[in-house]
């Protein structure tokens, strides 16, 4: 049977996996979440008390480092060395060091084979800053997400919140701003929008619209799914 996969990029905080999330429930699919690949290394990272932006540290350790993505119920759990870290992910500092160690061509490499794997096995929905361009540029549909700075910095803000995460706005608002440049400055694989990607600005809009407005394009690949 054949597999169908569905990229979505942008910068962080233009809501990717909240929409991605969403849509692969509409199509009744799987949601792969690359990042969450990324934070598990980057946990493993400074579990091992090495500095993030220390290349040759972080690749002194990928051989020892084994992630695995199971799904339980279609929800991803992310194990780190046979454990399951998928509650210690969305902490701040692990995804400020997410941001650092996703620059290093060793990391991205061994990574994009577990999610190119993946892709191969199931029909995905991906969200990530180069699966339309690198990892999956093959994607039957592909997606840009963007949204002005201040909506992002805000939206990530009231999620820490929630989570009882006590981050003022401008700073959130500066780590947005650095990884933005980390993304989009990286010599591999940088954050960029490919060529056949649909831009979408979810800028004032809700997840209901921009849910709705992904999945209007998909109507072509997934007739009877929609």
């Amino acid at each position: 049977m054949k597999t169908i996969a569905i990229a979505i990029d942008g910068p962080a905080g233009a809501g990717k996996s909240t929409i991605a999330k969403i849509v692969a429930q509409k199509l009744n699919i799987h949601y792969l979440d690359t990042g969450a690949m990324y934070r598990a290394v980057a946990l493993k990272v400074l579990q091992e008390g090495l500095d993030p932006s220390n290349h040759e540290q972080v690749i002194s350790i990928l051989p020892s480092t084994h992630i695995g993505v199971t799904y339980q119920h279609r929800l991803q759990r992310v194990y780190l060395d046979g454990q399951d870290v998928t509650h210690l992910l969305r902490q701040p500092e692990v995804a400020k060091a997410a941001s650092e160690v996703a620059v290093i061509p060793e990391v991205r490499i061994k990574l994009v084979e577990l999610q190119r794997s993946i892709a191969q096995n199931y029909s995905v929905v991906v969200d990530g800053r180069d699966i339309g361009t690198f990892v999956l540029p093959n994607a039957d549909r592909k997606f840009y997400l963007t949204a002005t700075l201040e909506e992002r910095a805000r939206r990530r803000w009231l999620e820490m919140r929630e989570k009882g995460y006590n981050q003022s706005l401008e700073d959130v608002k500066k780590e947005l701003e650095a990884r933005d440049r980390n993304d989009m400055n990286r010599t591999f694989a940088p954050l960029r929008k490919a060529e056949d990607a649909i831009l979408i600005d979810t800028t004032g809009k809700s997840i209901e619209q921009v849910a709705n407005e992904v999945c209007r394009y998909l109507t072509d690949i997934f007739a009877d799914g929609l």
